[in-house]
């Protein structure tokens, strides 16, 4: 009878890769601490209560919104294209759209190294998909919108939308909606390289 050998060198190197990442995360959670203690501003987006919260970088409440939608199949810890969760975590301002269907539109940096790394220990994502999301996280760049994780998530107004919607569902794909006038008021506490914890 033909035994075989347990594979130890593959099993060691799955352990150390494991490691490899979650040390990663470590330090990218080092780095959003240091970002929140460089920035103006941070905001903090509360799915349960549906409140987005403007604080200063010595934590001081600057503004408050209520009545803020976000994705109609609600918040998730781990979201993929076509599920309209919005994702739970720490992403940062990446861009800014001036001319969205929504009017100003505040990209996010999603998916973010770390949300791409457990997605692909969860095998969510194929090796090629984490490279190019970690290479972008590493460069500085947005990361790419077009993985199964899906993209384009950010803060927006509601543009020519009904109020009345607004008020009553969350109805995004995955984004962060707010009313029109309190989008604007919001956009003053708003740069690139922002914070925004997602809870």
């Amino acid at each position: 009878m033909n035994q075989r050998t347990p594979n130890t060198t593959g099993n060691r190197f799955g352990k150390a890769l494991r490691c490899a990442i979650v040390l990663l995360f470590a330090g990218l959670y080092m780095n959003a601490t240091l970002a929140l203690a460089q920035s103006p501003t941070w905001i903090l987006i509360d799915t349960n209560t549906l409140t987005l919260t403007v604080h200063s970088s010595h934590n001081r409440l600057l503004a408050s919104f209520h009545n803020v939608s976000i994705g109609s199949g609600g918040a998730a810890t781990m979201r993929h294209v076509g599920d309209s969760t919005t994702p739970l975590g720490t992403f940062h301002v990446a861009w800014v759209n001036h001319r969205s269907p929504f009017g100003i539109f505040f990209g996010l940096d999603f998916p973010t190294a770390s949300y791409g790394g457990r997605a692909y220990l969860l095998g969510l994502i194929n090796k090629e998909d984490y490279d190019a999301i970690l290479d972008a996280s590493l460069s500085g760049n947005v990361p790419p919108q077009d993985t199964p994780l899906g993209g384009r998530i950010g803060i927006h107004g509601l543009g020519r939308g009904d109020p009345d919607v607004q008020r009553n569902i969350n109805w995004t794909d995955g984004c962060i909606a707010l009313a029109n006038a309190d989008m604007n008021r919001l956009a003053k506490w708003i740069r690139l390289g922002t914070l925004v914890v997602i809870q």
